[in-house]
């Protein structure tokens, strides 16, 4: 049995991980999590006390994340902040955790030899045109375009870093757009779906041709597992589940999956440096360690997200209205 530090462990990605590991296998999980806005108790209930525990707290918090580490045998680091909008409003949030939060982490897996495995986005990489045959791959130069992926791109070098200079047990994931299951309501997909729910029509970033490679948070945490058992040390891989779909084809398609008129939305104002396209190569995942998504069909995968949200609306309602409020408030 082995027991994971699980930053950022009440988010999105985090808190669909820690399921996924409780239903895989027989490991404890200790969640750090400092539960900004981002984080939801919510997310973490019905999990076994026998093998979960949390610990509230900042990754920033250079004695709590050693006194954690020196009592696990691997960390996973999801805990970021991750929202483009919010980086272009105030990037300080994102320099700290994201490059500084990693940092502490580095230094404690270093200090105590745990095996560390880091989190990343496809964003690092920046956009590729709608047309360009090409896909990111695992030596594909980095161009962030926001402060978010900006934060991200450093994190990801000083990882490398760590590992080549210190010998650190480290890999890295770079994934595609998640959807699924607890992602907050601030995001694409959910915020679309919960509109819908309330009767509000859907928004879209400016024409909606942006592309993104979707891929379900399952299939990803699945990935995520197998790296940190079978990766190889030192090595970065991509998760992607070849999905990509533009925006204005996802919003039609939620709408239509909720029985809606496909043209009822409304576009607004898009978003500053919005990427084109994202698009990824995981043939290392797939050749080298067996990796294939269970949702291979993007519809599938986006018809059991509809009624999820619809099934636990208790669990974003609370969010809704902050939300709303704040995308109003930018002509959103």
């Amino acid at each position: 049995m082995s027991r994971l530090l699980v930053t950022g462990g009440a988010g999105f990605i985090g808190s669909n991980f820690v399921h996924h590991v409780m239903e895989h296998s027989d490991d404890e999980v200790v969640v750090l999590d400092k539960m900004t806005y981002a984080g939801n108790a919510a997310s973490l209930e019905g999990l076994p006390e026998s093998r979960f525990t949390f610990v509230r707290g900042d990754i920033c918090d250079r004695e709590l994340v050693d006194r954690l580490v020196s009592g696990v045998d691997a960390v996973v680091h999801f805990a970021a902040e991750s929202h483009n909008d919010n980086s272009l409003a105030n990037p300080e949030p994102f320099i700290t955790t994201n490059l500084y939060g990693t940092f502490a982490l580095l230094e404690a897996v270093r200090k105590h030899d745990v095996r560390y495995h880091h989190i990343s986005t496809d964003e690092v990489y920046g956009d590729l045109e709608l047309d360009d045959p090409e896909k990111f791959h695992e030596t594909t130069p980095y161009k962030p375009s926001s402060p978010y992926s900006a934060s991200k791109a450093g994190s990801d070098l000083l990882v490398r870093a760590w590992a080549r200079s210190f010998g650190v047990r480290a890999t890295l994931s770079n994934c595609s757009n998640n959807y699924g299951p607890r992602q907050h309501v601030e995001k694409f997909i959910p915020r679309q779906i919960t509109n819908v729910i309330d009767g509000i029509r859907p928004k879209l970033y400016g024409q909606g041709l942006n592309v993104r490679d979707w891929i379900h948070v399952d299939d990803h945490n699945a990935a995520v597992l197998l790296i940190l058992e079978r990766g190889e040390i030192g090595q970065t891989y991509l998760i992607g589940a070849n999905g990509e779909q533009d925006n204005k084809t996802v919003i039609e398609k939620i709408l239509t999956l909720m029985g809606q008129p496909a043209d009822a939305y409304d576009h607004v104002n898009d978003r500053p440096g919005h990427d084109m396209r994202y698009a990824i190569d995981a043939s290392r995942l797939r050749e080298e360690l067996g990796w294939e998504p269970t949702y291979k069909d993007f519809d599938a995968g986006l018809a059991a997200t509809v009624e999820w949200y619809r099934a636990n609306e208790g669990w974003w309602r609370p969010q809704k209205a902050a939300v709303e409020a704040k995308y109003a408030a930018q002509g959103q």
